[in-house]
């Protein structure tokens, strides 16, 4: 039998309707390649007993002809997403072994259409970050060689000291890992900035926003709710649109999910290109940007040309505002979000002589030191005397940053081609002494998006010079994730899939 796990989520969908392996071999493949590849760091919780369960639930099912759209195909799931008896903690101390007593819409739709769960994979404390190393159950490590890789780093990594290997971005990093190392056949990730788009760039996957509305955020950790989205992180796009397809449809139960019927995202893949319009946005050039990233741009837009599409120039001239303004909008819905950990109804409690100083302790025990970041600029933009100077100011850029958008659209574009990142994954530990700005510069090409709710799909375009990842952006009109995924198609069909080889 050939490697179960190298399969796309595609080939394993047909492989079990031709039944030439079993949901439960299929389940027991991932779950040993996840033991092996523990040096990574991608799970927080692995949930063997569950999954193959699952899975045997699964092979009843197809006995008896009864077929969902993920029927026996294996996953990860974030830690951001509330699983009905399985431990969910953000990846921080605060939530210590809190263990829902419900489940998130999006995995309890991804489980009715047959899926399978492998564990919880680890992220960004409460998803603040840009490189999984803010999670308090430490750095997931990206599967790609660094270019100065030897013998002596594995050994290194093997035995827990992971500097000088690769982040696999953030805060979806282990999702993306766990996709590239072949862990599981797509993973849940959720962006509030970037977090699946930059990710799915640093690791050789695929990994879409969606539309803001799209998906429900019922049941899904909150970090800046005007800004979160879920969505799917997988090996290729037809894989990424079949996830979509079951993640996504209206929610009762979330205030901003959108009434919309959910196309099939799959049937997009492989859709002719010919005629649609293609914007490049003269200000996503940035200053410092590497020849590498600028050669990949091209490429891409010279492949979608080829393809039939016509290629012009657009402008977004509020683009460079989006990084500070949106730095000051998420801290301050962080800081609301964030109040209810209190150590009173749930997760960790340090005692205190008053309340006040409960909370105080509970906190400062709890919370990591990004997080305490995020909550103390959240505090002050939003405090008295700066609210409108920071907070009022900030939001009326991102009206601006939106407009924009629906100029470009209005125009006749059909979607936006821009670089995922400004370079390729960087080492582990390599900006823990630098200026916070410089982690989060890694958004400066994602967080327009998110400001805008508009869909964002992240590709492999192609690799550096030592063999690194990197990634494209197609940006969408709203609720218009089909182009994309067509978009994203004709790059795939050039590119092809970007892969590792185990070293751990």
């Amino acid at each position: 039998m050939t490697d179960l796990t190298a399969l796309t989520l595609d080939d394993a969908r047909k492989g079990l309707a031709e039944k030439k392996f079993t949901a439960v071999e299929l389940a027991k493949a991932h779950l040993d390649a996840m033991e092996a590849a523990r040096p990574l760091n991608a799970y927080v919780l692995e949930t063997p007993e569950k999954a193959l369960e699952m899975a045997a639930a699964s092979d009843a099912r197809r006995a008896k002809g009864e077929l969902g759209r993920l029927e026996g195909i294996p996953l990860g799931i974030k830690d951001l997403f509330a699983t009905e008896g399985t431990r969910t903690t953000a990846s921080s101390k605060i939530l210590g072994n809190f263990i829902p007593k419900y489940e998130s819409t999006v995995t309890s739709q991804l489980f009715r259409d047959g899926a399978v769960m492998l564990g919880k994979l680890n992220n960004d404390e409460f998803a603040m970050g840009s490189s999984n190393e803010t999670s308090a159950f430490g750095p997931v490590v990206n599967p790609f060689k660094p270019a100065n890789w030897d013998n002596g780093k594995a050994k290194a990594a093997l035995s827990g000291d992971k500097k000088g290997l690769l982040v696999p971005g953030g805060s979806s990093g282990g999702s993306s890992a766990a996709v590239a190392a072949n862990l599981c056949l797509g993973a849940t990730a959720t962006d509030t900035g970037g977090s699946i788009r930059q990710p799915a760039a640093f690791t050789g996957t695929v990994g879409i926003k969606p539309t803001y509305g799209r998906c429900s955020r019922w049941g899904i950790v909150a970090f800046a709710s005007s800004l979160d989205q879920a969505g799917p992180i997988a090996k290729t796009v037809k894989d990424c649109a079949a996830l979509m397809t079951s993640m996504a449809g209206y929610d009762p139960k979330d205030s901003t999910s959108v009434d919309l019927a959910v196309p099939d995202f799959e049937a997009a893949v492989g859709k002719s290109i010919a005629g649609k319009t293609i914007g490049i946005p003269k200000e996503y050039r940035v200053e410092g940007m590497p020849a590498e990233i600028e050669a990949l741009w091209k490429k891409g837009a010279d492949m979608l040309r080829a393809a039939g599409a016509k290629i012009v120039d657009v402008s977004l001239p509020h683009t460079k505002y989006a990084l500070p303004a949106y730095y000051i909008v998420a801290p301050a819905e962080a800081s609301s979000n964030l109040a209810r950990y209190d150590g009173v109804r749930y997760g960790v409690r340090v005692p205190g002589k008053d309340i006040a100083d409960l909370y105080e302790k509970t906190r400062a025990a709890g919370f990591g030191r990004e997080v305490k970041r995020r909550i103390m600029i959240g505090t002050y933009v939003l405090s008295a005397g700066y609210y409108d100077a920071y907070y009022l100011r900030a939001q009326k850029i991102r009206t601006l940053i939106k407009k924009d958008f629906e100029d470009a659209y209005a125009s006749g574009v059909d979607a936006i081609l821009t670089p995922a990142t400004p370079s390729a994954a960087f080492g582990i530990a390599e900006m823990a002494d630098a200026d916070p700005v410089q982690m989060y510069l890694n958004d400066v090409f994602t967080v327009t998006v998110n400001m805008a709710g508009l869909p964002g799909l992240a590709l492999p375009g192609g690799t550096d010079a030592s063999g690194l990842p990197l990634g494209l952006q197609l940006i969408g009109r709203p609720f218009d994730e089909e182009t994309l995924f067509s978009l994203g198609a004709v790059i795939e069909d050039q590119v092809g899939r970007v892969t590792t080889s185990r070293w751990w």
